[in-house]
């Protein structure tokens, strides 16, 4: 069946428009960016879209807790204006993407989402507010005590929650004893280990780094198959 060349760019027009109009409302932006949206408005609206857990940790200064994992989650976000704009973030961008697309259809049209989350957020330097202000989990010596080995070191840092970190996980945990006389493969939970992830400034998942001699040899983020990965090593 032909359909007339008219009603073809009128819906191509629609399209469009609904596309546009989609990418108005939600605004990925880079922590620079965020920041200075942030301090351009007068009592913004921020939501942190993670586990009270992580938000008890540290969260960026004068947010409000909306765990993107609870049930109420719409009906708790309802009762944000929707006449003005609201920030939203969560640990690397994973829960504020979705829970964005949530605002938008509860009718907010100004949403600026944290791009890398607070991750690349910290990564860069930028302030928090941590009403536990402690080491969380493993300290940079303690990290600069694994490299003190004659071998390869290949850290992985890795979240339970991170889709990539999942498909790669059998793989690393068969390399460590496959290849235990050749490098010592160390994985480290980002969640377990915050103080150590914001030191080191890593803002992607999965991260690994391999060392040879305390010395970064290599660096790759992101998924990498089990072959890519045995011809660094």
């Amino acid at each position: 069946m032909k359909f007339p060349q008219t009603l073809l760019i009128i819906i191509a027009f629609v399209f469009a428009s609904c596309n546009g109009q989609s990418s108005k409302s939600i605004q990925v932006i880079e922590p620079t960016a965020f920041a200075e949206k942030l301090s351009a408005n007068q009592n913004p609206q921020i939501l942190d879209v993670r586990t009270p857990e992580e938000f008890a940790s540290e969260h960026i200064e004068s947010a409000v807790n909306v765990n993107w994992n609870d049930k109420d989650f719409a009906t708790k976000a309802a009762t944000f204006d929707k006449s003005k704009p609201v920030f939203i973030y969560c640990l690397s961008g994973g829960r504020s993407k979705k829970a964005s697309q949530k605002l938008q259809e509860l009718g907010f049209t100004n949403i600026y989402e944290l791009d890398g989350g607070i991750m690349k957020w910290n990564a860069e330097g930028r302030s928090n507010s941590n009403p536990n202000a402690k080491t969380v989990g493993m300290s940079s010596q303690d990290y600069a005590a694994l490299l003190n080995t004659d071998k390869k070191v290949l850290i992985d840092f890795y979240a339970e929650w991170c889709g990539p970190c999942k498909q790669m996980t059998p793989y690393l945990t068969k390399m460590q004893k496959e290849l235990a006389d050749k490098v010592v493969i160390i994985r480290i939970d980002v969640d377990q280990n915050k103080t150590l992830v914001k030191d080191m400034k890593i803002d992607q998942l999965p991260t690994l780094l391999l060392y040879e001699n305390k010395e970064v040899k290599w660096k790759n983020t992101g998924f990498i198959s089990e072959d890519e990965l045995k011809k660094q090593l």
